[in-house]
């Protein structure tokens, strides 16, 4: 059983944090844009239970190669200073016949949106820089132990920021009942 591990912090400008990782050499590895699509089921089962069951669709940037999708299921979050839960996924060859399955075994679209990111390796971590409509830009530094996170983050100049232990789909969710919205789908 994979245990995700990850700090999640708003930043300013994600320009600032790519010189810092270039300045230490951090490796960059992909970049993407991403389109989310959280599901359910009638009663929000997996809401209730803080856990989580999403389609990501990618489009790399050019030259990298071509990943049509994730189907990621993510358990509840447990106690600890960085934000911490059980994450199973698996590559998917065609997202729309996964959205389809879905569909057939009772579970709805609940929320759609689109990230933007670059992901960096650095001190035994993957740094990913994000940037969302409605949410602004962030930086998640997942690693192995909370303590190569925290190196890192402090490496980044980091350590000062706040940790939020919400997810983006949690954070959208938030913001779009904010403004009223009706649409649940959020895009660039």
């Amino acid at each position: 059983m994979y245990i995700e591990i990850e700090a999640k912090l708003k930043v300013d400008s994600l320009k600032k944090v790519a010189r810092r990782l270039k300045a230490r050499d951090a490796k960059f590895l992909r970049g993407a844009v991403h389109t989310d699509t959280y599901f359910d089921d009638a009663k929000k089962s997996l809401r209730k239970s803080d856990s989580a069951l999403r389609i990501r669709r990618q489009v790399m940037d050019q030259g990298q190669p071509r990943h049509p999708g994730v189907i990621t299921f993510k358990g509840p979050r447990r106690e600890g200073r960085f934000k911490q839960r059980q994450e199973i996924q698996f590559g998917i060859s065609d997202a729309d016949i996964a959205e389809t399955f879905l569909a057939a075994i009772g579970y709805k679209k609940t929320l759609v949106y689109q990230k933007k990111r670059q992901v960096w390796r650095l001190g035994g971590c993957e740094v990913a820089l994000d940037e969302l409509p409605l949410l602004g830009t962030f930086v998640e530094i997942e690693g192995p132990s909370e303590k190569k996170i925290a190196d890192v983050q402090k490496k980044l100049g980091l350590e000062d920021l706040p940790h939020i232990h919400q997810s983006y789909a949690a954070l959208m969710q938030k913001q779009i009942r904010r403004r009223g919205r009706k649409n649940n789908r959020v895009f660039f």
